[in-house]
């Protein structure tokens, strides 16, 4: 039995156009929820995973499967459903999941034989067997698995040509902010795997530089602070030689054992969510968190860097409260935070998210021809009706804030500094000029999609 699994490509997210840049294949990352169904499945099928962000296959010129798996985030359901067609005219059933899935179910089983929604570990091995046996339902419900059941990935199967290698410690995100469907799909209890598994994936992984993919790997608890101690001890004393990236909410700086114990362990830079420059952008997208303790930004920052670890800091651009001059505010204060690398993000309303629900009911999805519009739904183009910001205006302010912040003089200023304090200076040389040379590749995109915008408005018009 032969079983394709595909993570199909999404050609309008510059980051992932590699033949555009050299620096951008340290930002493509491993289909890893692929690798963890493929660790699941039983031995009578023939598994080859296919990632086209590495590279589109002929699929005529492949055997013919007697299944497909297909996962999508939101902004790869067009390739993923152009994907499902060309199995489907030629027999083939074709299995969706993933968080589009789970969210846009009636879309998507219009398209495909069958959906699976949520967390599909508790129930793949269910849908294999009706595959195999030709009786595959419309429709399977994962829910939330049992964490400690999640098997390691099967890393052998994707070819090389990958910067980072990719794992998984925890899920689930107790924080529920707007804009985010993390707690929609994994829920807000987190969960931890068993140590003594991670420590083991770690080993197999041939990458020598992994990104845990974990939404929050430390969590927000005191509990969760001290397991994250242990699965840091545990990792320093196996010796593993690895090197890795990590997403944390900003309380990673409030304990400076726990920071030591995550250099030990191999941490070089750890992505941390700011979303706003205001305490009420904050309230509005329900970050409460960045909050509490009235906390000195700067000094957390700065306390990570101590330690010799580089921060990247994510806002978001939008908000209600974002007024002009948005743009060039947010590059000053990720400025004044000391940040090693800045991410800034439209405001995206996402299916499943409570964003979504509100801007739907005020009528503010600009991009509202569904799933067409799908493709823009990168968090890298705006396509929603924002309060203070025309389309034209934010857009600019995208580029202004990014033109600021990686100037040339402020991008070598952070590479001495770095260089200087011995602060991973290798990895801050390949974070800033894969950002600054996206800013070329942005704008011209920018520019296909205002044009793609306006062409649809002027036919609505003239009809």
């Amino acid at each position: 039995m032969r079983l394709y699994l595909i993570n199909p490509s999404n050609p309008l997210v510059a980051i992932t156009n590699v033949r555009e840049s050299f620096w951008n294949r340290y930002r493509v990352w491993k289909p890893l929820s692929l690798m963890v169904l493929a660790g699941l499945t039983p031995p009578e099928w023939d598994i080859t995973i296919v990632d086209e962000n590495l590279r589109i296959p002929d699929y005529n010129a492949m055997p013919r499967p007697e299944l497909v798996g297909i996962t999508a985030f939101t902004s790869q359901a067009n390739r993923a459903y152009e994907v499902a067609l060309h199995f489907r005219r030629l027999g083939v059933p074709v299995v969706m999941g993933g968080i589009h899935a789970t969210m846009c179910r009636e879309e998507v089983m219009d398209r495909v034989d069958s959906v699976v929604t949520g967390e599909a570990e508790g129930i793949w091995r269910q849908t294999l067997e009706d595959a195999r046996n030709g009786v595959l339902k419309r429709f399977y419900s994962g829910g939330f698995a049992e964490i400690n059941d999640v098997p390691m990935a099967r890393h052998d199967l994707l070819a090389t040509g990958y910067a980072c290698g990719a794992i998984q410690t925890t899920r689930g995100c107790p924080l529920n902010c707007s804009f985010c469907s993390v707690t929609a799909f994994n829920g807000a209890r987190y969960r931890q795997r068993a140590i003594a598994d991670v420590v083991e994936e770690f080993r197999l992984i041939r990458e020598k530089t992994i990104l845990v993919v974990d939404d929050n790997l430390i969590g927000t608890q005191p509990e969760h602070i001290d397991r994250a101690k242990d699965l840091f001890r545990a990792m320093a004393l196996a010796n593993l030689r690895k090197q890795w990236f990590a997403q944390a909410s900003i309380n990673f700086a409030d304990d400076d054992e726990l920071l030591a114990l995550a250099v030990k362990a191999g941490c070089q830079a750890v992505f941390i969510g700011f979303e706003s420059p205001s305490p009420e952008g904050l309230q509005e997208i329900g970050k409460k968190f960045n909050l509490l303790k009235g906390r000195d930004f700067h000094a957390s920052v700065r306390r990570i860097q101590r330690h010799g670890i580089l921060v990247v800091g994510s806002f978001i651009m939008g908000l209600d409260v974002d007024k002009p001059g948005i743009g060039k505010h947010i590059a000053d204060v990720a400025g004044q935070y000391g940040v090693d690398h800045l991410n800034t993000l439209f405001l995206t309303p996402l299916p499943g998210t409570r964003l979504w629900d509100q801007m739907k009911s005020e009528n503010r999805i600009a991009l509202d021809t569904l799933p067409e519009d799908w493709k823009y739904y990168t968090l890298t183009f705006p396509v929603a009706r924002y309060k203070n910001l025309s389309l034209e205006g934010i857009i600019k302010e995208m580029i202004a804030c990014d033109r600021d912040f990686y100037s040339m003089p402020r991008v070598l200023h952070r590479i001495w500094s770095n260089f200087w304090q011995c602060r991973k200076p290798f990895i801050s040389v390949v974070g800033n000029f894969s950002y600054r040379n996206n800013l070329r590749l942005s704008c011209r995109a920018y520019d296909e999609f205002k044009k793609t915008i306006g062409n649809r408005h002027t036919i609505v018009q003239e009809s």
